[in-house]
C-alpha cells in the first residue's frame, strides 16, 4: 500500500477515535497525551510494515544485482563461444588448405645442359599439383599460404659431366646436391631435401648450375613438395 494512503488512513482513524472519546474524556492542559490502544496497534503495524518493505527492497536490489551479474557472465560466455567458433572455423579452413606437388623434367630430352650460366630447371611433366602452386611453365613453386613446407629434389645424370642442382628460395641457396665428373663412372644419382618456412608469395625453384647436366626423362629427375602445416 502507498505510504501516503496508509498515513491518511491512520490519521483519519485517529481523528475518529478522538471524536468518539471527546464527550467522555476531558483532557487537562498540563497532562501528557497518550495514544489510544487502537492507534498504537496501527502505528506498530505501520512500523512493522515499513521494516518488511525495507527488507523486500533490499532483497529486490540483491536479486537485481545477481541478475546483472548473471547477464554479464552470460555475455562473457557468449563472447568466448564466438571466439571458440571462430578458432574452430579457422582450424577447419587450415585443414582444407592442401598444397602438394610433384613433377619430372620430361620434355623428351635425354639430358639437359650443360649451359654457360645457371638455369632454372623446368619440370614439365606434372605428376601431382594439388593447389596449383607449382607452374610447369616456369619451374617455380609459389607459396599460397604462410606455413612450413617440405621439398625434395632428385636427379639422374651421366658421369661424363658434373651434375649440380641448387634448391633456392627467393634467390637464396637453401640446399644442393651434386656429383663431380668422372671417366670411369657412367651414371650418377643424387638428391636432397629441406623443410622451409615460407610466407605467401615466396618462390622456391631448382637451378641447374653452370657447366652441369641432368637426365631429362619423365621418371628420373624430379622436384616435389607439400605443405606440412599452415602458420
Amino acid at each position: 500500500m502507498n505510504f501516503a494512503i496508509l498515513l491518511f488512513v491512520l490519521l483519519s482513524s485517529s481523528l475518529i477515535l478522538a471524536q468518539d472519546d471527546g464527550n467522555a474524556i476531558t483532557e487537562k492542559p498540563d497532562e501528557t497525551r497518550s495514544c489510544q490502544p487502537d492507534m498504537c496497534d496501527l502505528l506498530m503495524a505501520f512500523g512493522a510494515m515499513k521494516e518488511k518493505i525495507a527488507v523486500m527492497e533490499t532483497r529486490l536490489e540483491d536479486s537485481e544485482t545477481r541478475l546483472k551479474n548473471s547477464e554479464t557472465r552470460l555475455k562473457d560466455s557468449e563472447t568466448r563461444l564466438r571466439d571458440s567458433e571462430s578458432q574452430l572455423l579457422e582450424l577447419r579452413n587450415k585443414e582444407r588448405t592442401k598444397v602438394i606437388f610433384s613433377a619430372a623434367t620430361g620434355g623428351g630430352d635425354k639430358h639437359i645442359g650443360p649451359f654457360n650460366t645457371d638455369k632454372t630447371l623446368i619440370y614439365r611433366t606434372v605428376i601431382t599439383n594439388i593447389g596449383d602452386a607449382y607452374s610447369p611453365h616456369t619451374g617455380i613453386f609459389v607459396a599460397p599460404v604462410a606455413g612450413v613446407y617440405y621439398f625434395t629434389i632428385f636427379y639422374h645424370a651421366g658421369g661424363h659431366e658434373q651434375a649440380v642442382l641448387l634448391l633456392c628460395k627467393n634467390n637464396q641457396l637453401m640446399i644442393l646436391t651434386s656429383d663431380h665428373r668422372t671417366e670411369g663412372d657412367t651414371a650418377d644419382n643424387g638428391g636432397n631435401a629441406a623443410i622451409l618456412q615460407l610466407q605467401p608469395g615466396d618462390q622456391v625453384y631448382v637451378l641447374l648450375a653452370a657447366n652441369s647436366h641432368v637426365w631429362g626423362t619423365n621418371y628420373q629427375t624430379t622436384f616435389s613438395g607439400f605443405l606440412v602445416t599452415q602458420m
